[in-house]
């Protein structure tokens, strides 16, 4: 499945964004918990894990088809893109929806701030296709 990353212009890569991992051997072939990264503004959170290796499901290619990237946002909330009535959506499929729920696909950084979001460890897609 490729990826699809959010169009528009990038800005620096001041943005910190604290990653917890649930299960970081899973997300990651480590047992690093915690990942602190900078980020740029027009940035999904998806995109900026992926970059840095770190694998959040997103069995739609990140395009708000599914709900295989949900995560839950700690701090920073007001430094990310709203959420749509589509993503809004998805979440309710989401199993463990919290007030914080919200797709990694769909969060871009908008501003300024820390952002720490956690990837909780059921949310991992145990079948994938192999390609041929």
């Amino acid at each position: 499945m490729s990826f699809k990353r959010s169009e528009g212009p990038r800005g620096e890569r001041n943005i910190p964004v604290i990653i917890h991992l649930e299960d970081p051997e899973g997300a990651t072939g480590t047992t690093q918990k915690e990942w602190k990264l900078m980020g740029a503004t027009g940035e999904s959170l998806l995109e900026l894990a992926l970059d840095n290796h770190i694998n959040i499901e997103h069995a739609c290619g990140g395009v708000c088809a599914c709900s295989t990237c949900h995560i839950y946002v700690e701090q920073g909330a007001e430094c990310l893109s709203e959420s749509t009535e589509a993503e809004d959506d998805r979440v309710e499929e989401a199993p463990g929806i919290q007030r914080n729920s919200r797709l990694a696909c769909q969060c871009e950084l908008t501003k300024g701030g820390t952002v720490v979001f956690r990837v909780p460890s059921w949310n991992r897609n145990a079948v994938k296709e192999v390609p041929h």
